[in-house]
């Protein structure tokens, strides 16, 4: 068999195995069965953790190559991304690779999956034209005017939390101030009425936990999406002071009711879950580490930089969006050829050597890096700021207004909290706390 008839039966070959497994994988999700169980456990390696840390095998992976081979079922090729140099290679390219939603969704074998369009599933030039219409309102001068609401939200938030404790009720971190926080801003920020927000809170998180199966995840885009041009088209009707209003006076007839919602989607998606792992994570961190305690406690000045290292640390947003190669190029002195997935795990790229020494240890004194936390390139999360602005409010507030904050006496140890076991946005579903 010469060469161009073997490259022919293996193109067709490819393609009867992409279509069987597409057909299997859609017959499992029809049927309430989870896709994910049909991975094998290292596929799963890059979204579990050890506590607060990655796994050992993911620093294994990094040390024996930082671009290596990942196999998935059916014969999908992909790479799997581990270094900080090469993993900003891959997030600041601008040529060649493809975060389109297309290619996710025919590597997965979903058929029908709803495209959450937004900023993180889109390519120039369509990126670009919806990216230059959200970053005016994402600037330092436009976010300042959030600042005072945030305090507001937080102090709120305590105020709650004491509330229930005078009450002889248990207190949770993530119920009552980790999850609240970002979701009461985000309605805030979009202008979503008040009386919504614990369904708009319900959209974002189901989506990030893969045993909830992939038929399911895209079934919660869909609900979301829904529930978001209901939105869109009240504020069309009757513009709010937020985010959606802003947008529809400047820009109503450049936009329509899909690409409004899926904005709006997409910054519920990023800027929620995201936080809320965060502000919980951040404060299991507190509470085994009384020296940053004492630290973001009673010196203002070293806040800033707490939550730098904080972010590095933690990276909570595991693994970046999927690229997929649109031409052959070089990786990390790696061939990947056109159509192959690349997965870049952020966690295990900020914890690399050679962004900073020692980089197991959380250090809140340690200088500023470089870090992967919101991503990096034109992919980089647009709220970056405004999750800083977060952070840096609620972690000083907490610590100041409950000093003696500890794990609950009935919690056990912070290793035996609720982690989330294969979550995209790595998490805890609980805390439970005594405030004195």
């Amino acid at each position: 068999m010469d060469t161009v008839d073997r490259s022919r039966l293996d193109a067709l070959r490819a393609r009867v195995v992409g279509w069987v497994a597409r057909k299997y994988l859609a017959w499992r999700s029809r049927r309430g069965l989870d896709p994910v169980t049909l991975l094998p456990d290292y596929a799963l390696t890059p979204l579990r953790r050890d506590g607060l840390d990655p796994v050992p095998a993911m620093r294994e992976a990094r040390e024996d190559a930082p671009v290596r081979h990942f196999p998935l079922p059916f014969g999908v090729t992909a790479w799997l991304v581990t270094g900080h140099e090469e993993a900003r290679t891959v997030l600041g390219r601008t040529q060649g690779l493809s975060n389109d939603f297309g290619h996710l969704v025919g590597q997965a074998g979903i058929e029908g999956g709803q495209n959450p369009g937004g900023l993180g599933f889109t390519d120039p030039p369509e990126h670009t034209r919806l990216r230059h219409l959200l970053t005016p309102e994402f600037t330092l001068r436009r976010l300042a005017r959030l600042g005072p609401r945030i305090t507001e939200i937080v102090e709120e938030r305590l105020d709650a939390m004491a509330e229930l404790a005078a009450a002889g009720e248990p207190v949770d971190l993530v119920r009552d101030f980790a999850t609240p926080i970002p979701s009461l801003t985000i309605c805030e920020l979009l202008g979503i009425p008040y009386e919504e927000r614990d369904e708009f809170q319900a959209l974002s998180t189901a989506r990030f936990d893969l045993f909830g199966g992939a038929g399911a995840v895209f079934d919660n885009i869909s609900g979301s999406l829904q529930y978001l041009r209901g939105v869109v088209e009240r504020q069309r009707v009757e513009p709010g002071e937020g985010l959606l209003g802003q947008l529809i006076r400047d820009h109503g007839d450049e936009l329509d009711t899909d690409e409004l919602a899926e904005l709006a989607d997409g910054l519920l998606t990023g800027g929620l879950e995201t936080s809320a792992s965060m502000l919980a994570l951040g404060a299991m961190v507190l509470l085994r580490d009384p020296e940053s305690f004492a630290l973001v406690r009673d010196e203002p000045a070293a806040v800033h930089g707490f939550v730098e290292e904080l972010l590095r640390y933690l990276t909570v947003v595991q693994i970046a969006f999927p690229r997929f190669a649109t031409e052959d190029m070089t990786l990390g002195g790696v061939a990947i050829s056109k159509g192959d997935g690349i997965l870049v795990s952020l966690s295990a790229a900020d914890r690399d050597p050679r962004l900073t020494p020692d980089p197991e240890r959380f250090d809140p004194r340690r200088p500023p890096t470089p870090h992967l936390a919101f991503g990096h390139g034109i992919h980089r999360c647009i709220g970056a700021e405004l999750a800083r602005m977060e952070l840096r409010t609620a972690y000083p507030a907490l610590l100041r207004r409950f000093p003696g904050l500890r794990l609950a006496d009935d919690a056990g140890t912070l290793d035996d909290q609720p982690f989330r076991t294969t979550s995209i946005v790595y998490g805890v579903d609980a805390l439970p706390v005594a405030l004195t």
